[in-house]
């Protein structure tokens, strides 16, 4: 077959637990009933890890219960051309009428809790930014080195670097033509400070929108560097001689007339209306319990460090880097919220419903934000609450408190605890080998 003529298949894809994007081809034909039905998929796909291993004895999947298929629906809005693959069709579905899967599925989650938000009179935008490493590396080198002394792209801490895009113009002209032409919209793309790392960050949308987007975007550019004999890594600490790769996840509630209704000009000190405060206070007292959802790994701690731009505080603060979340002043007077915790390890689906269904708790519990603005360096304010520093920690507290029970349902938090402690039991210490075996060019 000619290079150019188009294939009459298909891309159908979603994400697993941990944010790795699955999928199949499918003939042409396949996609309108798989739209209006639906289509079988084996059910192995929520009962296993990064690496194919399973650990569910029971629940939605589990060798007791023989792998039966699931049901996946695609959503046609999900429809797009896929440039970094000849031009290929890709659609996004999930499992939310799946009686078993849909509880455990991230965006079947995702769009219940969006559901919520509109029941409750909003729409809820956000934006994703992601950080991540290039190197001079293919799937082979890597494994004949076992991930040791990766090779940068490039030299040096060159942040919001002009030489260095234009040094690479072939890579970062290709995010740019294919991120458009797959209704990826980026509002920027920039290096970062580090050794080869760039940073993406994608128009605002709603919700479900930004999970399909963000998901897409770090398949796209692993596809894109793959195209250039390059690897593209989202872990979220290689090395700990460099900062961490974050996922920031910008975010506001607007109305049916399509208002910012977090802002308040009445406000004097921050230009936030009352409802914005009890968003962000329901997101602060939340976040301890959580945070499996924004930090899922056992490699996503080691970014919580002292003066490495990643959070270590249950704390917020105006247009301040160093907090947990940051109040950002838009340049039309607007305002909305940097939630900073997130690595861009993260399952872009688990990470916005964490965020969006606790900020929804705050309004819905009239949570007040008794916290106050944290002025200056978070890092140095031994009074703040600190963030569990392990994902052992951060899995007890969420296991043991009923807060993620009634933003989730008992269903996902059972499943989600159970892969986490899988994850858990399949870490050896403190091994760095192990970690960059496991999530260096997968996560």
């Amino acid at each position: 077959m000619h290079e150019s003529t188009p294939l009459p298949f298909s891309k159908i894809t979603f994400t697993d637990i941990d944010g790795v994007m699955r999928g199949k081809y499918i003939p042409n034909t396949k996609v309108a009933p798989s739209i209006q039905t639906g289509l079988g998929f084996c059910n192995v796909v929520f009962g296993w890890d990064l690496h194919d291993e399973c650990y569910t004895t029971g629940s939605v999947s589990g060798w007791d219960s023989g792998f039966p298929d699931g049901r996946l629906k695609l959503d046609p809005k999900t429809q797009r051309i896929i440039p970094w693959e000849r031009g290929i069709e890709l659609y996004i579905g999930d499992f939310a009428d799946d009686p078993l899967l849909g509880q455990v599925c991230p965006r079947s989650l995702l769009k219940r809790i969006q559901e919520q938000a509109k029941q409750m009179g909003y729409v809820a935008k956000f934006g994703a930014e992601f950080e991540w490493f290039m190197f001079k590396e293919t799937s082979e080198s890597l494994g004949v080195k076992n991930y040791h002394e990766p090779v940068p792209l490039s030299p040096g801490m060159f942040g919001y670097s002009m030489l260095r895009t234009s040094e690479f113009q072939e890579f970062t002209h290709r995010i740019l033509s294919h991120f458009a032409a797959a209704n990826i919209p980026l509002d920027g793309l920039h290096t970062e400070t580090g050794p080869g790392v760039y940073e993406a960050a994608i128009s605002y949308s709603n919700a479900l929108d930004m999970g399909d987007k963000a998901a897409l975007c770090k398949l796209g550019i692993k596809h894109i560097a793959k195209e250039m004999n390059l690897t593209a890594s989202f872990m979220a600490k290689w090395s700990a001689h460099y900062p961490g790769c974050s996922g920031h996840l910008h975010q506001s509630l607007w109305d049916q007339n399509d208002r910012n209704i977090f802002y308040d000009p009445s406000d004097s000190d921050y230009g936030l209306s009352p409802l914005a405060q009890h968003y962000l206070a329901g997101q602060l007292y939340c976040l301890p319990f959580i945070m499996p959802m924004l930090a899922p790994t056992v490699n996503a701690y080691r970014r919580y460090v002292t003066g490495s731009w990643a959070p270590t505080t249950v704390s917020w603060g105006l247009d301040n880097r160093t907090t947990a979340i940051r109040v950002v002043p838009e340049a039309t007077g607007g305002r909305h919220l940097e939630h900073r915790v997130a690595g861009a390890d993260i399952n872009p689906y688990l990470a916005i419903s964490a965020c969006l269904a606790s900020g929804l708790y705050g309004i819905e519990h009239k949570i007040p934000l008794t916290i106050g603005e944290c002025k200056g360096n978070a890092y140095e304010q031994a009074s703040l609450a600190r963030l569990p520093k392990t994902l052992t920690e951060a899995v007890y507290q969420m296991k043991h408190s009923n807060v993620a029970l009634d933003l989730f349902g008992k269903a996902f938090v059972d499943h989600f605890i159970l892969s986490r402690e899988w994850e858990l039991e399949q870490a050896k210490g403190e091994d760095w080998d192990w970690e960059l075996q496991r999530y260096f060019e997968i996560i």
